[in-house]
């Protein structure tokens, strides 16, 4: 429609110095001669656009002209433009591009200029090792989302249990720096949550499903209540040399230097296999005081890793 061209040509100058005519055209998929009438339909009711002619020239609105904030202040509207930025670098969406010219176009030029809290504030929600395999996983979930189409693929348990999923998605959740697919799962014939670095071979199916009654935001663990694990209370003794990691892992837990440097942390965790691997990852840097039963189920899996190489050292 017109009128949404119209505000979003608005909000694109508000937020730039100087856009050409034909980078208009271009970016709105209209001709120039619409872009003219357009850019004269702004002047006209009141917002002061200048043209300047060249190699360089372009249109762009009076330095001091900016929509009224109201009330967020310059330092608000900054942080959530480099939110923003951070969540488009991991989802690739357009509109969250128009989004971004929307909320800069709430400050002015002058401040955006004068301002520094752009470079000292980046959130990038991107892992350091990942390829686009993930962004494209997650690109074609959210699409099956929003037309309602199910899904199948290839996934892999915490346990390691290879399985096929055919599944009704709901939505995609951020926790951890790690997404997560929320959505009916055909094969437990209940809400499941999966972790998309473990989804293979996804495919959008032509088939299309009637929303059930779940939200996001009701969902717990795993999607269902009976579902959720038992948390155990650990209390570990960690080396000095792997304060960092385990500052990573459990930070806000209670943590208490001893007279020889170690740390006495104590956690309350999910009992669920993965925790046996992420504590043997210490090796010899972390020692499990409590509870008995999980330093002996971890004392157990260190002998079976032990067999496994029994003859090779001499």
């Amino acid at each position: 429609m017109k009128i949404d061209r119209l505000l979003a040509i608005t909000m694109l100058l508000l937020n730039r110095r100087r856009v050409s005519a034909k980078e208009l055209a271009d970016r709105f998929e209209v001709s120039m001669r619409t872009i003219y009438r357009d850019l004269e339909t702004i002047s006209l009711a009141g917002i002061p656009i200048v043209s300047h002619a060249g190699s360089a020239g372009g249109y762009e609105i009076m330095e001091q002209y900016r929509i009224d904030r109201q009330f967020l202040s310059l330092e608000e509207l900054q942080s959530i433009v480099a939110a923003l930025r951070g969540v488009q670098a991991s989802l690739d969406e357009q509109e969250i591009g128009s989004l971004l010219d929307k909320v800069g176009a709430l400050v002015a030029r002058s401040d955006q200029e004068g301002s520094s809290l752009g470079q000292q504030l980046v959130i990038d929600l991107n892992s350091w090792h990942r390829g686009d395999k993930e962004k494209e996983c997650l690109s074609a979930v959210r699409q099956a989302i929003r037309d309602r189409r199910v899904l199948a693929f290839h996934y892999t348990s915490s346990g390691g249990e290879d399985t096929e999923r055919t599944c009704e998605p709901l939505g995609v959740v951020l926790k951890g720096y790690t997404w997560y697919l929320s959505a009916y799962c055909r094969l437990r014939q209940d809400t499941r949550i999966f972790r998309l670095s473990r989804i293979d071979r996804l495919s959008v199916l032509e088939e299309t499903f009637e929303p059930r009654p779940h939200t996001l935001q009701s969902l717990t663990y795993r999607g269902s209540r009976t579902d959720r694990p038992a948390f155990i209370r650990l209390v570990l003794q960690v080396q000095p040399r792997a304060k960092a990691r385990v500052h990573d892992l459990f930070g806000g837990c209670p943590m208490q230097k001893q007279p020889d440097g170690t740390l006495l942390v104590t956690a309350e965790q999910p009992d669920e296999p993965w925790l046996y691997g992420m504590l043997l990852s210490f090796g010899m840097d972390v020692r499990v005081l409590e509870p008995e039963s999980v330093a002996g189920a971890l004392a157990a899996k260190a002998r079976e890793i032990a067999l496994q190489y029994e003859g090779i050292l001499t």
